[in-house]
């Protein structure tokens, strides 16, 4: 499972995860024998399998969108079950997903240095679907628009006052991939320029004619807080978590810091990326 594969099972040591579908089944129990419906004939009015039933009303699957609006019909909850929506789709994420929304959130520095794809902090929304989309075996739709909407709720680090300080590194091959098309390619190129230009945003690429390259080891995240803190992590090193150790961050931020020297400055960088939307 990717880290951002959501799922339909609750993790158990997520606690406010646990609470809130327990919430939630519970509502729809209390819904359903208000109404004197046994659970196999509410089953089949919303299209579940009674034995499903009993797994949502109990706390232990998470229950579809198009579940709660059905249950909402069939028991009159006047809304009530649909509102739930929003809380439940965050479930669905790995906790460790919505932590490091969560901490990107909170830093006063972030540095990310992307190696196969375009950092999902400056996807657009087109460029986001492309992407997941082309995963295999493929996901259901519904599982396609969570994932772009977690992606793009991201962003807001972009809209914090005071503004934190960003850096990326992106490799040249993926901002050359055509991924959806060439309006969904160009427009995401323009928002790499358009994020790129800001005053807190410092972005490089690194070439491909690079003869020397310390990022083979995948992607790096580096987070730093105002009250002295680091978090980081690196796909290639630790077993890809995050780590906190300060011999641990000097070696990610080494990695990072030879990363950055590596790769084109800022200008030559943005020039690059005008070069390709100008052969488009």
């Amino acid at each position: 499972m990717s880290v951002e594969e959501p799922s339909w099972e609750v993790d158990p040591d997520d606690d406010w995860g646990v609470a809130v579908i327990a919430t939630v089944g519970r509502q729809v129990k209390l819904r359903r024998e208000a109404v004197g419906m046994r659970a196999a004939d509410f089953g089949m009015a919303v299209g579940y399998g009674e034995d499903l039933v009993y797994k949502i009303e109990g706390g232990k699957r998470i229950p579809r969108p198009e579940f709660l609006d059905k249950a909402d019909e069939v028991l009159g909850a006047g809304g009530l079950l649909s509102a739930m929506k929003e809380d439940v789709a965050k479930v669905r994420y790995p906790k460790k997903v919505r932590d490091l929304a969560k901490m990107e959130a909170q830093a006063v520095e972030i540095g990310v240095y992307e190696c196969n794809i375009v950092a999902g902090l400056l996807q657009t929304p087109e460029h986001a679907r492309a992407a997941i989309e082309a995963a295999q075996p493929p996901y259901s739709q519904d599982d396609v628009e969570r994932m772009v909407a977690a992606r793009v709720a991201r962003q807001s680090v972009f809209e914090r006052d005071p503004a934190p300080a960003l850096s990326f590194v992106l490799e040249e091959a993926p901002l050359r991939r055509p991924l959806g098309g060439t309006m969904v390619w160009r427009r995401q190129l323009e928002r790499v320029l358009e994020l790129g230009g800001l005053r807190n945003v410092t972005l490089q690429v690194m070439p491909t004619h690079c003869e020397v390259h310390s990022g083979l080891d995948g992607r790096i995240e580096l987070l730093k807080f105002d009250d002295g803190r680091a978090v980081a992590r690196s796909d290639g090193a630790f077993n890809g978590r995050a780590v906190s150790d300060l011999k641990q961050l000097r070696i990610l931020e080494l990695r990072y810091g030879t990363i950055r020297a590596q790769a084109l400055p800022p200008q030559e960088s943005l020039a690059l990326i005008e070069q390709m939307l100008g052969e488009t």
